[in-house]
Order: structure tokens, then sequence, then C-alpha cells
């Protein structure tokens, strides 16, 4: 039986609309499995994204608790939910982000330079990365010399260099064509299944989602069971 990882426990989010606050999400709860893949879906303006960026760090609601492990993410100071982010949290976003200054390498291992790691052990590291999702030969082209495909590997690897408990993917293939879709897909599963992680997805794709071990429905501002 998994223990649980991430708990979001009656959360409420709004965001002001001209002079009416707009209500994403209310008394959501949603519990995330170690070691389980679990794939959020709902109608676009649902609140996926929303959702993500809270169980993330990267947004707070107005009521309700983020719990990772026995930790609530409100009690933190804004270095603390830093490292929370850098060193536990690997983010897949449907546009790659990758800095245009930089090789894909590099931008492979920002996260753990950011952390604080030592640039040759994560070197060799990035480097295994990429060979694991074919692209070593690619490893010091800059983004704009890649196709979208590869960015968007080179954004998996960048999610995993810091050995994250959690993968966050938004869309991860949301930009991509059907081939390159597939591709990502399957290396994403794989990679998630090789390394032990836990994955929570938020796709449009229900095949994909079907791919995971649960899935929720956003509806009326919560989570549901999927059938």
């Amino acid at each position: 039986m998994h223990d649980t990882l991430l708990t979001l426990q009656n959360i409420t989010k709004r965001f002001q609309s001209g002079d009416t606050q707009l209500t994403v999400l209310e008394d959501l709860s949603l519990t995330v499995p170690r070691g389980a893949s679990v794939a959020i879906i709902g109608k676009s303006g649902s609140g996926k994204t929303t959702l993500l960026n809270i169980a993330g760090g990267l947004d707070t609601p107005q009521a309700g608790k983020v719990i990772y492990k026995d930790r609530v993410l409100s009690s933190m100071k804004d270095r603390q939910l830093s490292e929370y982010r850098n060193s536990n949290i690997g983010f897949v976003f449907q546009s790659h982000i990758l800095l245009e200054d930089f090789t894909a390498l590099e931008n492979v291992m920002m996260p753990s330079l950011i952390r604080g790691m030592r640039p040759r052990e994560m070197r060799h590291k990035a480097q295994e990365l990429l060979e694991r999702v074919d692209l070593s030969s690619r490893a010091a082209h800059h983004p704009g010399k890649l196709s979208g495909g590869e960015r968007q590997r080179v954004a998996l690897c960048r999610a995993l260099i810091n050995d994250p408990d959690i993968i966050i993917a938004d869309e991860p293939t949301g930009s991509l064509d059907e081939q390159s879709s597939s591709g990502i897909e399957s290396l994403l599963f794989d990679l998630v299944s090789e390394q032990n992680r836990t994955l929570l997805l938020v796709t449009h794709d229900i095949s994909l989602a079907e791919r995971c071990s649960h899935i929720y429905q956003l509806i009326h501002h919560r989570c549901e069971r999927y059938s």
C-alpha cells in the first residue's frame, strides 16, 4: 500500500476579475500516493493548471492546506518554499521554458547549480540523462537549434536532474505534433517508472490520462474520481 506523499486539503482559490471574484477551486481535496501516477482532466478553464501551481508551491490558495509528507507549505518561509520546489518537484510545462542563451546540457544542469551541487558531478549526470533520451549528440546545441520534441526531452531531463519525489507535468505534449507527442509520452512514463518517481499530470488527452494509475476530473471546482 502506498503512503501519502502530497495532500491538497480543502483548497479554495479565487481570482479577482474586475469587481467580482472568480472561483476556480473550492473546497478541493486530493491525495497523491508515493509512487503513483495521477492524472487530472477537465474542461479548459476548469482550474487544472491552478491546481498544479498550488501543488508545486508556485501559487497559494485563499483557504486550505498543501501538505508534502508532514510539512505544510503555507508554514514555510520563502527560502524554504524555493528549496521545496527545487529539490522535491520537477516541473514539465506545455511550453518547455528553456533558457535560450544556454545549451541543452546547461539547461538540464541549471536546477542542480541553483541548488549548489558540484558542476562537474552534475555535468556527468546531465549527460547521462540526455543520453537516455537520445540527445547526447545535441547536448551543445541551443534551444533555437532543437525541434519542439527535442526541447521537451531536454525539459524532461531538467525536471529529473535533482532526483525530485514528484514530477508535475502540465499538458507536456500539448504543443507537439502527434508523432512527437507519442515519443514524449512514452519517455515520461518510462523515466518516471525507472526512477521510481511520483507523477501528477494535467492533460486534455484521455488516452494519456488512462496510462496513469489514478484519474480525477475537475468538476464544479472540485476533484472527482473519473470512471
